[in-house]
């Protein structure tokens, strides 16, 4: 996982290198968060005899923060494809660092879902306790938070708002700089995945 990180923090990495090592690191947090779900045991057929089976035994829903969360579905789609997506846009004022909600589509009935919202970068917080407001709102009361690096500013956001959403990150970084980015952090996720830097 940490040599993931390395190529996706190397700002020479070029967009098309990064798409692939995004996705790869998603799966391998995803895995992680998997772990922790509920599991349904029982056997599977061999071509030599009955096996132990263990199974996801919730349904999961998948809610990328637009545009940057896309970067994660991917790879968690790949170890989970019977997972339902939805959808939040929420923008960053560069100024205040506010979010602001520009689009919401989410699955019904999300009220015994394991909810995984995804977000590579989690600086401030702001968005990310934007998107678990929405989807507490829309009934989601299993909700766990997946980034690929996050500052102890945009923990604590959560945190205070939500001590009972987990945070699932390979790292930590340091701290925000004056501009709320956080250091030494790896750009701007979404300007590197789709190659808008």
């Amino acid at each position: 996982m940490h040599d993931a990180l390395a190529t996706l923090r190397d700002a020479s990495t070029p967009p098309d290198i990064f798409r692939r090592v995004a996705r790869r690191m998603s799966l391998l947090i995803a895995a992680e968060v998997l772990k922790e779900v509920p599991t349904i045991e029982g056997t599977v057929q061999t071509p030599l005899g009955a096996a132990f089976a263990r199974r996801v035994g919730a349904r999961v829903t998948l809610v990328p923060v637009l545009r940057a969360g896309l970067g994660m579905i991917d790879g968690v789609l790949d170890l989970l494809p019977t997972a339902r997506v939805g959808h939040i846009g929420l923008q960053r004022d560069e100024t205040t660092a506010l979010a602001s909600r520009y689009y919401v589509k989410l699955p019904p009935d999300l009220e015994d879902d394991v909810v995984l919202v995804t977000d590579p970068m989690l600086a401030t917080g702001g968005s990310a306790v934007a998107a678990i407001d929405l989807l507490r709102a829309a009934g989601a009361r299993d909700i766990r938070f997946v980034c690929v690096v996050a500052a102890p500013e945009g923990i604590a956001a959560i945190e205070r708002r939500y001590p009972d959403v987990p945070i699932y990150t390979p790292v930590v970084d340091r701290e925000l700089n004056a501009h709320k980015f956080i250091v030494p952090g790896l750009g701007d996720f979404g300007d590197r995945l789709f190659g808008t830097v």
